[in-house]
């Protein structure tokens, strides 16, 4: 029935890698399935017969399909199926796509679609790096045009060496996590998340992910060889040679002209008037070709401005290929917020807010990895009004969210652990203003955001981008890259980190890839220009985080409880801990390893809260001192609730530093008293007195007259509970 079913096997980082073709999905282009250990990734592409009409681009689509089923699982969702996709498969359809896009024809219109189905999942064996093998499988075999194979690998970094595909247990203790993607030739693609590692450390990484990736590119060309289609042919989108040449003549230099400026404003103002009359002359000319007269247009300028950097090493904005744009630094913009940074370079503006509150804020994921939730989050918002337009905002796209992936991923790194500061984190970047890096400056935002809330972090975190020109085997950096130089460059080579080392790289190209010469410069570069962000802007806004917290922000406190105790300080239906939570005005938490944390408002109130925690789950002690509620009155004293469960009589004769007729003249129902506790008898009864906790935490003095605390009268203990 399967006539071309094929079965081809490599091994890959030390397990077995098995792709099948010919047996699922025959109408599409091309399609495998590949099995990686237990994962299973199935990868189907397919390419519309004819080009899309009025776009300017090449309509590529990657969806990276989690389903979990994959790991045993029945989605939580009231429709019981998989809903849109979560951010983390919209992260990997990214990193699929940067490295498979620019070896695409750049003059096909034609659309073209990749899905990554994710069918099962073994946790030691990356689904991620399985579907992007998979997508340069398929499209290699297929008749689509496409000038690959890659491949693609992790690289983690365990106990100094450096591990290709890590496995569960090696991800949890590696320094790094980063994924490259390569051609035989070339490195294509960068993503990486690091604690805190050094520039050469990074490199050698990269270098050994180019690596451990040839071996899986002579593979898929071999699967290639055997049952590869003819690639089709296709109406090209490229503007004649002569209408370009007649358009650039044209125009060229009013276009330098306008080029010509630091402004974003000013250079789009000189440009429109330029286009109207490129069109008003060459319409008649070349009728119904408006679009394409458009592109010999952006040909224009991408010929000036690259010529301007090769040639004469000139930026639009008369900078040099190592300066930076004018920089600002702000904290506390807003007054009522936890806290806030306003970073500027050039005319892009970033003002990140930062927001604490309870661990159970944290997010939590029905996801198909091990990655359950997470107490730090960073949000990050790209308005069309900073970019000058007007459009509805309808929610975050995939840029947005790779955008606040990467600063998260940034940051992440320094975020102390939950035992030094109990919260959770949510960190918002509003773009304000956009001509280039606003990631990078959502970066240098938050880190001023996260100061100025009193957040301990362990280093401040700058981030810097790095652009790239080439022209056969000529090539050349810039640092600081701005919008023009992104749109018309070849690369941007996006670096966060601290003074000691990076915490996270991102790289987007346009060409085919980079050399090591290419990746090690850029390092050099984004480094030295991190640090000058650090020391000259950032640290002299704010020098250090907060002693204190802002009053808004939720105090939090932090306790741990034996395990079997976790019940009796919830109670039956959870009585008591909702008891404790109403009386003191705080939100408790407690995780299934015992720890508890209490947030509040009140300070007071959490440290109320935290002793009556204590007390439940740890027996009282002689000479400890609480503060306790009046629960009953009776002739020979009060009975006071130190904690829910635990009461103790306080005699009249205990009730105050001097002589009490009556107990009623010092406490009454539901008074809130502190108490010292005297004894614990050998029914497990306690004796409390008000009069020594006076004495020793208000250093009153007691009078004469009050005799010595007497015992518990004989006879039976009066019941607690009222008889019916």
């Amino acid at each position: 029935m399967f006539e071309n079913f094929r079965v081809f096997e490599t091994e890959f980082a030390g397990r077995p890698l098995v792709v099948e073709t010919g047996k699922m999905a025959q109408l599409a282009n091309g399609s495998c399935l590949v099995r990686y250990g237990d994962t299973v990734v199935h990868v189907a592409v397919t390419a519309a017969p004819k080009p899309r009409e009025g776009v300017d681009f090449f309509p590529l689509s990657v969806d990276y399909e989690e389903k979990l089923y994959s790991v045993g699982k029945i989605p939580g969702s009231y429709l019981k199926r998989e809903g849109r996709p979560s951010d983390k498969a919209i992260l990997v359809s990214r990193v699929i796509d940067r490295p498979i896009r620019p070896l695409f024809p750049k003059d096909m219109r034609n659309d073209v679609s990749v899905v990554c189905t994710v069918m099962s999942v073994d946790q030691d064996n990356s689904p991620e790096i399985t579907a992007m093998v998979g997508t340069s499988i398929a499209l290699s075999i297929s008749d689509i045009p496409w000038n690959g194979p890659i491949s693609g690998v992790s690289v983690g970094l365990v106990d100094g060496e450096y591990v290709i595909n890590p496995n569960s247990e090696q991800r949890a203790a590696s320094r790094m996590a980063v994924t490259v993607a390569s051609t035989d030739s070339r490195i294509a693609m960068i993503e990486a998340g690091a604690d805190i590692v050094t520039d050469e450390e990074m490199y050698n990484g990269i270098m050994a992910g180019h690596e451990a990736n040839q071996k899986i590119i002579e593979f898929i060309k071999g699967i290639r060889a055997e049952i590869g289609k003819d690639k089709f042919t296709y109406p090209s989108n490229e503007p004649d040679e002569e209408m370009y040449e007649a358009v650039k003549s044209y125009a060229i230099d009013r276009v330098k002209e306008a080029l010509d400026t630091d402004d974003k404003n000013v250079r789009d103002e000189r440009l429109k008037p330029i286009y109207e009359d490129v069109h008003a002359h060459f319409d008649e000319l070349y009728p119904e070709q408006e679009a394409k007269i458009d592109e010999c247009m952006y040909k224009t300028q991408k010929y000036i401005v690259r010529r301007w950097l090769l040639d004469e090493q000139k930026r639009v904005d008369g900078r040099k290929m190592d300066q930076i744009r004018p920089l600002a630094s702000e904290v506390g913009v807003l007054p009522r917020v936890h806290g806030s940074g306003l970073f500027t370079r050039g005319q892009t503006q970033v003002l990140t807010v930062a927001t604490l509150g309870p661990v159970s804020d944290a997010q939590t994921f029905d996801g198909i990895d091990e990655e359950i939730s997470k107490r730090y989050i960073h949000h990050y918002n790209f308005p069309s009004y900073s970019v000058g337009e007007t459009k509805p905002s309808r929610g975050p796209g995939r840029r947005e969210i790779g955008h606040g992936a990467l600063a998260e991923r940034a940051l992440v790194p320094v975020i102390p652990s939950v035992e030094e500061f109990p919260y959770a984190l949510r960190l918002v970047s509003e773009v304000l203003s956009s001509n280039g890096s606003t990631s990078q400056g959502s970066i240098c935002g938050s880190t001023l955001a996260l100061m100025d809330a009193g957040v301990p972090i362990k280093a401040p975190v700058a981030g810097i981008s790095c652009g790239l020109i080439t022209e056969g085997d000529r090539w050349m950096t810039m640092v600081d890259i701005q919008g023009l130089e992104d749109f018309f460059g070849d690369m941007d080579f996006k670096v966060a980190g601290t003074h000691e080392g990076i915490t996270a790289i991102q790289m987007d190209l346009k060409i085919s890839g980079l050399t090591p010469e290419m990746i090690k410069e850029a390092l050099e570069k984004t480094h030295k220009a991190r640090i000058y962000i650090l020391d000259e802007i950032m640290l002299k806004a704010i020098p250090e985080p907060r002693k204190e917290l802002s009053k808004y922000a939720p105090k939090m406190l932090s306790t741990t409880v034996p395990v079997d105790k976790i019940r009796e300080v919830i109670g039956s239906g959870g009585k008591v801990i909702q008891k404790i939570c109403a009386e003191c005005d705080v939100k408790i938490d407690i995780e299934e390893d015992g720890k508890v944390f209490i947030s509040g408002i009140d300070i007071d109130n959490c440290n109320r809260a935290l002793s009556i925690v204590e007390t439940i789950a740890r027996d009282p002690e002689p000479g400890a001192i609480y503060k306790g509620r009046v629960t009953r009155i009776m002739d020979f004293g009060a009975f006071i609730e130190i904690a829910p469960g635990k009461e103790g009589l306080c005699h009249i004769s205990q009730l105050d530093v001097k002589r009490t007729e009556k107990v009623t003249d010092v406490v009454n129902v539901d008074d809130v008293v502190i108490v010292k506790v005297l004894e614990i008898d050998d029914k497990g009864r306690l004796n409390l007195s008000r009069r020594d906790a006076l004495i020793e935490v208000e250093g009153l003095t007691p009078e004469n007259d009050v005799s010595p605390a007497p015992r518990r009268p004989h006879g039976p203990r009066p019941d607690r509970r009222p008889r019916r």
